[in-house]
């Protein structure tokens, strides 16, 4: 048992804390720690950008989570991944830069959370960004969130861009102007070729600064309270219980997965739930755990003909070491490219005011992330709902912090999820149809064209569907009068001193986009805040 003093105490050296860990430590006189349960990011696939092949699925890097059997998903338990790495999910992930739509933060403003709106929230996604464009109202250089754009163009991609033209779908010059109407290129998170992680970013720049201390493989047991205040952390490291104290304000910033669990073994959460566990209770906090939204992604699959994708690329034994020696020399090629390469932002129906849907087109296609790409030539279409009704949930499962989570999505309860699975699917398959792609020769891996009546696409969605890796939600902004809040908008956990949440379980409903960047943006918020309290 060791215990040493800090003025700030981070949990979690993911995407939110690696900011937090660069902003809070600014200060010399402040004492910094963070605990990181994962390890270091010295593996050669956490820097080339096609290592998510090899990462995600992999105890190395990924906790390996699976959620509970999903009741919309014909009861099909699914891989839940997260990584477990400094640098957290980012180190793993699409490497999508993407801030969602105006109206998301909008949405959270009219709620009561004053502070959270668009014209909020932009200057800090500004402050943080270094963009390989020309400086503009929307994009900035000189931050630490490096941003360019892809380093390789595949035809087949270019003919469902113009294919979606033909259906709508016009094409657009940016999809982070508070509008993400359109089709294109995604920007990526890479440097030359590189990853570029919150890791890489945030933290690793600032890790000789003698005032922060960053502990890896440290797994937080609980928060310790005293009196209504966050007073300190229990961790285990290496076999061994040690202590911190904080006489400043403990940040939890452990992912929409890991701070309801972390919180609920800290005694915060729905009282009955925790009495059942055995656990005492701090604080009455209902919300804690509920809420959990998630964009669930429909991977309808094409066989094409005459068009090359990395299907066949990778299957070609003579062609992988081209591929290597191409990545090696000039950092470009297949190796330096995001799973996620085409994007498209679409309505399923006139009555949307924003487009509900998101495209993640890939040149490739595989039963699933960690498994092998399949041998053939084909493409994935992947869509997704922005803005699901349905709500899950992560709760603590026992007393013991070395258990995972119970995670139940609850994915496509609601008949609205339902319509729009349905409705996306068709959209995606009227895309296909056009000429562009159609000289392709594409034949629908699953269901199959045979299968077009709304109860057989519904069925196929709830077999074909999957997380596209975006849990938010599980420890939401609220006001005070809200039973089911659990942060107010300065992101302080209600009811107990000392104790702020600063990741993506904060969000009160999910962005219409990829979330790592509006954690990122989340994060700088909280640590303003935070030194603003402070003063």
């Amino acid at each position: 048992m060791t215990s040493e003093t800090y003025d700030y105490i981070i949990i979690g050296a993911g995407s939110a804390g690696c900011v937090l860990a660069n902003r809070l430590s600014a200060d010399p006189s402040k004492r910094v720690l963070v605990l990181e349960a994962g390890g270091r990011d010295d593996w050669i696939w956490f820097h080339i950008p096609v290592g998510y092949l090899f990462a995600i699925g992999n105890p190395r890097s990924d906790w390996m989570y699976r959620t509970e059997p999903v009741p919309g998903l014909d009861g099909r338990s699914l891989n839940y991944p997260r990584g477990k790495v400094i640098g957290g999910s980012s180190a793993i992930n699409a490497m999508i830069y993407m801030r969602g739509q105006a109206a998301d933060y909008d949405g959270w403003r009219q709620q009561g959370l004053e502070g959270w709106g668009w014209d909020d929230v932009l200057p800090l996604f500004l402050a943080q960004e270094d963009h390989i464009a020309p400086p503009s109202a929307h994009h900035r250089s000189g931050g630490e969130w490096r941003v360019e754009h892809p380093r390789m163009r595949w035809k087949v991609l270019d003919a469902f861009a113009e294919a979606a033209a033909l259906e709508g779908i016009a094409p657009s010059p940016d999809f982070n102007g508070g509008d993400n109407a359109g089709s294109g290129y995604f920007n990526v998170n890479q440097r030359a070729g590189l990853r570029w992680s919150a890791a890489r970013g945030f933290l690793k720049p600032v890790l000789s600064r003698p005032n922060l201390a960053l502990r890896t493989g440290a797994r937080v047991d609980r928060v310790i309270l005293e009196g209504g205040r966050a007073v300190g952390v229990a961790w285990t490291e290496g076999g061994q219980t040690r202590q911190a104290r904080c006489r400043g304000e403990v940040v939890l910033s452990a992912g929409a997965v890991n701070t309801p669990h972390l919180l609920e073994l800290s005694g915060i959460g729905d009282g009955a739930r925790l009495s059942a566990l055995g656990l005492p209770t701090h604080r009455h906090l209902p919300g804690v755990g509920e809420n959990l939204q998630d964009h669930l992604q429909i991977r309808p699959a094409y066989r094409v003909s005459g068009v090359p994708t990395l299907n066949a690329l990778y299957a070609s034994l003579w062609r992988r070491p081209l591929m290597a020696l191409e990545y090696a020399l000039l950092r470009r090629g297949p190796m330096s490219m995001a799973p996620s390469h085409m994007g498209a932002f679409a309505r399923t129906s006139p009555h949307y005011a924003t487009p509900n849907v998101q495209f993640h087109v890939q040149p490739l296609s595989l039963d699933r992330f960690g498994e092998p790409l399949h041998r053939f030539p084909a493409i994935t279409i992947s869509v997704c709902n922005l803005r699901p009704e349905s709500r899950g949930s992560i709760h603590a499962g026992s007393p013991d912090p070395a258990d995972a989570p119970l995670i139940q999505p609850n994915y496509l309860a609601t008949a609205g999820d339902q319509q729009v699975a349905v409705e996306s699917m068709r959209l995606v398959r009227r895309i296909v149809a056009q000429a562009p792609l159609a000289r392709y020769a594409p034949d629908e891996m699953a269901p199959g064209l045979a299968v077009d009546d709304d109860a057989g696409l519904l069925s196929a969605a709830r077999q074909l569907a999957t997380t596209i890796f975006h849990p938010v939600g599980t420890a939401r902004m609220g006001l005070a009068d809200d039973p089911m809040a659990v942060v107010d908008a300065r992101l302080r956990v209600i009811g107990v001193e000392g104790l702020r949440v600063a990741d993506a379980s904060v969000m009160p409903t999910i962005v219409s986009g990829n979330t790592n960047t509006p954690t990122l943006m989340i994060a700088e918020k909280a640590a303003r805040m935070i030194l603003e309290d402070a003063r």
